[in-house]
Formats: structure tokens, C-alpha cells, sequence
């Protein structure tokens, strides 16, 4: 048998939205901006309390393939960080080769999980293949096996440990990183403290920072940005203390 790992392109990391309960004060008018960018990051990504450890998870940090011969038949596995189901039907598209015996594939991104056998006997290509990236504790990732047949059958047995045992391989050898949680939140803030207010917020470096001055009150902006989900709160005690104790805070 021969193997290799091979790390083929560095990829993107998707941050998560971390909702609050509690939502958005009704008697307090939010701008169009901060609701849009609310909305279009809720509908584009999943909860991460539904599928992390405190708001945080662990993927791998980029694209990784290992290539493996068993009883004269080519396995290539390739493994790539997904921020969604979109994004991993992007990726199968990508690597498949159609001229290849079979692409059996699995991802999982948080508590939802899908695989596929692609034409091997049921159960035993795509479930050994999200079996091992269960066991791996790794999340938002797909792996693809690509299989070129090489005229010796395996065995229901055989199968099962070649797609697991190359997906847990690519998977042991992928360089990984914890990534943790986005919140969006705002602030309204008058136009006399926006800079002393901006200054705070890159202490949290935050991302996204946007500025809209349709707010429906005069002399006042309001702020959008999103933060680390463990920053959530230091920020906001951080910009009152320093700022007023008078500005109210905005989160999903």
C-alpha cells in the first residue's frame, strides 16, 4: 500500500451567528442596515449552539487529499473546510471526476450531517466516511473519496475500512484551528462620541463595521459590527465605561 498527504489550497473560515433569545426591542427603532445584515447572516449559517462547544468549534484550516492504493484500487481522499450545505455541493462539484469508478462523499456542518455511497453497495462507503469525521471531532468539513476501480473486488468488509481508514488519515494529517463564533450587534450612538466610540471598538477588533445615519433620529448614528461571541460582553461594559452609560446595545 502506498499513501500520501498532500494540503492543496488554503481556505476560508465561516463565522457563525450566535443568536440571543431575547431578540431586538420592539419599542426601540433598529436601522435598515443592521436588520438587513442581521437577516442575510442568520439565513446563511447555522446556530452555534447547535453545533459547538460554547460558541466555538474546531475545522480543519485548509483543503488537504491523501492517496492511498488497496488491492490495486486508487483512493483519493479529499478533505475541505464548509461554512454550509451550499458550499459542500460546491466543493463536491469541484473534485469529482466523472471518470472515476465512484465519488462517495459525507460532511458535516454542526448537527447536521449527510453521505453518500455514489454506486458502492449500501453502507459502506459514505456512512465509514462520515463515521470518521465524526470520530475526528471535527466540524464543518467534507470529504470526497474518489475511487478508481483497479479489477480486484474488496468485500462489504473491505470497502467499509478502505473509505474509512483513508478519510481518517486525511483527516489525522489536516492541519486544524478553532474557530470562534460571530455576534452581530449595534449601537446608536450621537454624532458627538462616533469617534471616541469607533476607537473602542477596534480594541475588540471587531469586523464589519458599517455606519448608518438613517436612523429616524437626528444627531445620532448607528453602529454595526460583529464581535467574538466571548467579547460580547467586555465590549459593551467597555464602550459605557468609557464612553456613556447611556448607550444601548443591539444583538441577535
Amino acid at each position: 500500500m502506498a499513501a500520501g498527504i498532500t494540503r492543496v489550497s488554503s481556505c476560508y473560515y465561516h463565522h457563525l451567528i450566535l443568536k440571543n433569545k431575547n431578540g431586538l426591542s420592539a419599542s426601540v427603532a433598529v436601522s435598515t442596515s443592521f436588520k438587513k445584515m442581521v437577516t442575510n447572516a442568520a439565513s446563511a449559517t447555522i446556530t452555534a449552539s447547535s453545533s459547538t462547544n460554547h460558541g466555538e468549534y474546531r475545522s480543519i484550516a485548509e483543503r488537504v487529499s491523501l492517496e492511498k492504493e488497496i488491492k490495486k484500487s486508487k483512493f483519493i481522499a479529499i478533505a475541505a473546510p464548509i461554512s454550509d450545505e451550499e458550499s459542500a455541493f460546491s466543493f463536491l462539484s469541484e473534485v469529482r471526476d466523472p471518470r472515476a469508478t465512484h465519488n462517495c462523499w459525507a460532511f458535516k456542518v454542526g448537527q447536521h450531517s449527510r453521505c453518500n455511497d455514489d454506486g458502492e453497495p449500501s453502507g459502506t462507503a459514505g456512512k465509514p466516511i462520515q463515521s470518521a469525521i465524526l470520530s475526528s471531532h471535527i466540524d464543518r468539513v467534507m470529504v470526497v473519496v474518489i475511487r478508481y476501480f483497479g479489477g480486484i473486488k474488496l468485500g462489504t468488509g473491505g470497502l467499509v475500512r478502505a473509505y474509512g481508514g483513508v478519510t481518517s488519515e486525511c483527516l489525522k494529517n489536516a492541519p486544524t484551528c478553532l474557530v470562534k463564533s460571530k455576534v452581530p450587534m449595534a449601537v446608536e450612538v450621537p454624532f458627538d462620541l462616533l469617534g471616541l466610540v469607533q476607537h473602542q471598538l477596534q480594541h475588540f477588533q471587531v469586523e464589519d463595521i458599517k455606519q448608518d445615519y438613517e436612523t429616524g433620529k437626528d444627531g445620532f448614528a448607528m453602529i454595526s459590527f460583529k464581535v467574538d461571541f466571548d467579547q460580547v460582553e467586555k465590549l459593551e461594559n467597555a464602550v459605557k465605561a468609557n464612553c456613556s452609560r447611556q448607550l444601548v446595545f443591539y444583538k441577535q
